[in-house]
């Protein structure tokens, strides 16, 4: 297959990818026991991933110098990394985790000579780290396509799914003057919000404080910190601030 006829990045795609960029994903992906690279590696060989085209093209240039993504025989081993022992010096599983991914942010960049994924095996922390660069795709897509490699705890067989929400009991259907109404209403306050964020980014800086970093800053030592939230309580604030949205 010729360069010309392989499918050229989108505008986002090509952003992810320029230097300044480089947006990768690091998604850990905790288990409730450890796991092998068989496992891994039969897990990834039905799965989805590697029947996506992103995940078996190689990013490549043009004569013109346009990145664009060539089709190539997919390599699995080359794709899983297997660590058996214990990461970094740390006792606990979290925070040694923690710095691993927080030392592959700065230290390990996606290696373009394979397509732009990884995954990272670490059985003595009962997880999975998963890196993906940004131009592969969205957020949205990205999740869909990693919860197709896992079951439901109550099935073994089923994968999640991601149910839509369910309509309030509040719910009525609109009138044409109400629709029309609230169109105008999105117009409005999306032309007003866009010339807001046009004049901000063109005029408005950050003050210089004690903590703003410098040039470089994006290079220094990172630091993640874990923090933990009960589900019941995020279901309540998702409910107050969609109740509020409506009252409004």
């Amino acid at each position: 297959m010729s360069v010309h006829t392989d499918e050229p990045l989108t505008p986002a795609g090509r952003m992810f990818v320029q230097p300044a960029m480089e947006q990768i994903i690091n998604c850990v992906l905790g288990l409730d026991r450890p796991v092998g690279i068989e496992t891994v590696r039969s897990v990834l060989s039905d799965s989805l991933v590697i029947k996506h085209p992103r995940f078996t093209s190689l990013l490549v240039k043009d004569n013109h110098g346009r990145e664009r993504w060539k089709k190539v025989e997919l390599d699995i081993d080359r794709h899983i990394i297997f660590l058996p022992d214990a990461v970094g010096n740390n006792d606990d599983d979290e925070a040694a985790v923690n710095d691993y991914v927080a030392d592959l942010t700065v230290s390990c960049p996606l290696s373009t000579d394979k397509p732009l994924w990884e995954v990272h095996v670490l059985p003595a922390h009962k997880c999975v780290v998963m890196r993906l660069h940004h131009s592969l795709g969205d957020g949205v897509s990205l999740l869909s396509l990693m919860l197709t490699m896992c079951r439901k705890v109550s099935d073994g067989d089923k994968m999640p799914t991601i149910e839509p929400p369910s309509l309030s009991r509040n719910d009525r259907r609109e009138s044409a003057g109400e629709r029309l109404w609230k169109l105008l209403k999105m117009m409005l306050f999306t032309w007003v919000y866009m010339f807001e964020f046009c004049m901000r980014a063109l005029w408005v800086r950050d003050k210089k404080t004690v903590v703003r970093g410098g040039a470089g800053v994006e290079l220094w030592p990172r630091k993640l910190a874990t923090a933990r939230f009960i589900l019941d309580d995020m279901k309540t604030i998702k409910n107050a601030v969609v109740n509020t949205v409506d009252v409004k």
